[in-house]
């Protein structure tokens, strides 16, 4: 199902379509990472409408743009000291980088990116 979802009236030509139920392969990695919404990571998370928190949205943003730039999930160390979250509550909030790394909506990462995740 798609929805339209209205523009600020500044943004008069652009439209932008929002996918509700994306394609996602058997692991729950997003097919098109275009995609992402936040109700994708609350549904990936197992959370709530309305409970990821900016804390959630800082992290996600922070890994989506990096990964953009370099084609790579960063190392946990820069994750943390670029948003001022501690690794161990970047775990409390994520459970793990593979998780996060779905979360972000990015494609599923190859054997090699896992071996470094832990």
């Amino acid at each position: 199902m798609f929805n339209i979802k209205q523009n600020e009236p500044h943004q008069k030509n652009k439209i932008n379509i929002i996918v509700d139920n994306p394609a996602v392969d058997d692991e729950g990695f997003l097919i098109n990472p275009a995609q992402w919404t936040e109700a994708f990571a609350e549904n990936t998370l197992e959370l709530q409408p309305g409970e990821l928190t900016n804390n959630h949205l800082k992290v996600i943003h922070f890994v989506r743009n990096k990964y953009a730039r370099l084609s790579a999930l960063p190392p946990v160390r820069q994750v943390c000291k670029s948003t001022g979250i501690n690794k161990s509550d970047l775990k409390n909030l994520f459970g793990s980088c593979l998780q996060l790394w779905r979360a972000t909506g990015l494609p599923r990462p190859d054997d090699e990116v896992r071996s470094h995740m832990n």
